[in-house]
Order: C-alpha cells, then structure tokens, then sequence
C-alpha cells in the first residue's frame, strides 16, 4: 500500500509518500481501507520532534483521523462487517498510521460514518471533534445558559467547539480575527472578539467554561474572565499545569486536557453530526501524496477549519465536487 513516511525530522520537506506491507488485524480490530485523513497541529508536531516518541528514530506513523471502508475483521469483532463505513481516532495517544491506504484499527475506537456525512467531512471531526467534546462535555459538563468562551474560534477544535457548546445550550463567545467573524457567527457564535484590536480579558466577564486552544498568556488572561468558581480547559501543554495554581488563588480552577481515543464521544459526535448540529468546514482536501504541502498550510496558523487528505479509494460525491 501507498503510505506517507519520513526518513529524519524536520520540516514538511521530509514527508513522502513510499510502498510499504498492508498491515492486517489483530485480535479485536479492523482494517480499514482509507478514504481520507485530517491534518492535526499534532501530527506536525510529532513529524518535527517525534512527538510523544520524543528522540526516537523516525519514521513516525503519521495521522490519527480516519474515514473509510472496513476491509477485514480481527477475531472477536461483533460491531462491524467488511463493507461498513466507518470513521474514528484510533489508538491516540499512540502512533496510527492514518496518513496511508490502509490502516488498522481496535473496533471500539470507530464508530459507523453518518450517511450524510461524505468521507471527507467524517474524516475532519474525529481529533478535533473529541477534544471539544472531552473539554466542553466530559470535562466542562456545559449546561444551558452557560457562557463558554472560546479561543481560536475559527480553527480546527476551535470551530467545533463552537458548534457543541451552542448544541448544549451556552452562550458562545468566541475570539478570532476581523477576517473570521462572519464564519465564526455562522457557527453559532452569539458574540465574536477581534483578539488583534481588543484585549479580551478587558472586555470579556462571568464566563462559566473557557476553551484555551492557544495556550502562552492566553490561560492566565482567561482566568480574568471567569466567575468565581469558573473552569479554564487548557489544550496548550502539560506544562500549563502552573496555570491551575494561580486559578485556584482566583477561586476558579484549571486543567489540561490530553484528548483520548473514544467510542462513546464519537457515537456522540455522529449523533450530532446526524442532527445537523456539527458539521466541520473543509479548508483544503490534497492527495496524499501532498501530504507535506497540508502541514505547511497548517503550520501556517492561516486555515479556518480542517485540512484533509485524500487517497485513490476517495470518490466526490458529485461532479466537480473537490471534496
């Protein structure tokens, strides 16, 4: 099969696309024949440094974002059939491999892709789509009525979590540039803050939840921003842990949130998506074999949405539809 690989870390340069085994599934897992795969601020991260892997010697299984058609069962799986389609984060925080044709998966991390969903589409939600949900509901539990602010409200988690907090009812402030406000109201968003003319935490009060995608100075201006007993959700680094000693002198609290493979939060998010009430936007769909073009857009911090790539399993779903 057809995958994307890397000789050393670096920049996007390093990515290729090479023939490497099929792998075949274990023991309670599918195959599955890839249709497309997003692109995460994490997979440039772990292309760059090794990730997770830290000094390990490349190559590093790139992607974790998967839409396609199950190909092969492993024994035990009851849930799906060669032919379901699915889609789904495997294995995170541990490497997937979704950046290729074909991809190995344990049943329970996928979840069957909502007809009105193309691949493209149901491949953008699963990473970006479970941190907000672990953030906003698991972690949050955000309730009607509620004020939620959002940082980065137009970028990848962003964007959906704006659309899961006005599913839940909250009030929805967002922050983005001037250029962004039109998509992020589109979203939901019942108010928006030009985060390069106006210092939010000046203008911004009795938040409930405030999801920090941004990290740096964002998490303690932030606190600024919440009631008292209020709840800063940090996706930036474990080592904004300091962040929840000073919440905790505001009589507010924070935490950070590593995001986890997970076959309720994605029967969640289908459901949504089902509903009408989540729907990612496509910033860019590229081949696989452009794989190191899709981490330069991303790295460029400029994208609203998601960036996905597409193999030669990926059909549109209608004439000169680009997705």
């Amino acid at each position: 099969m057809q995958a994307v690989t890397q000789d050393r870390f670096g920049g996007p340069e390093v990515l290729r696309l090479a023939t490497v085994d099929r792998p075949a599934p274990g023991p309670a897992e599918v195959l599955v024949r890839i249709h497309a795969a997003a692109v995460n601020p994490t997979d440039v991260w772990h292309r760059a440094t090794g990730g997770l892997a830290g000094t390990g010697v490349p190559p590093v299984p790139l992607g974790w974002d998967l839409s396609g058609t199950v190909e092969a069962v492993g024994i035990g799986v009851t849930l799906f059939r060669p032919g379901d389609e699915v889609f789904g984060m495997p294995r995170h925080p541990a490497p997937a491999g979704t950046y290729a044709e074909y991809a190995t998966s344990p049943a329970r991390h996928l979840v069957r892709k909502p007809a009105g969903l193309d691949h493209v589409a149901a491949a953008a939600l699963p990473l970006a789509g479970l941190t907000a949900w672990q953030a906003l509901v698991d972690t949050a539990d955000v309730q009607p009525g509620q004020r939620v602010l959002v940082h980065a409200a137009a970028g990848g988690v962003g964007h959906l979590a704006v659309q899961i907090a006005k599913a839940r009812g909250a009030y929805v402030i967002g922050t983005a540039s001037a250029a962004k406000h039109g998509f992020v109201r589109s979203l939901g968003a019942d108010e928006v803050v030009d985060y390069r003319t106006t210092d939010f935490a000046e203008t911004v009060a009795g938040v409930d939840v405030v999801l920090d995608t941004i990290g740096g100075a964002y998490g303690p201006r932030s606190l600024r921003t919440l009631r008292p007993g209020g709840l800063v959700v940090s996706l930036a680094s474990p080592a904004e842990a300091a962040l929840a000693d000073e919440a905790a002198r505001h009589g507010v609290r924070a935490v950070f949130l590593a995001v986890e493979a997970d076959h309720a939060g994605m029967r969640a998010l289908a459901d949504l998506a089902e509903r009408g009430a989540l729907r990612p936007h496509i910033a860019q769909v590229l081949p696989l074999a452009q794989a190191g073009r899709a981490h330069e857009l991303s790295q460029s911090g400029r994208t609203s949405g998601k960036i996905v790539l597409t193999t030669a399993a990926h059909r549109p779903t209608s004439a000169g539809d680009p997705r």
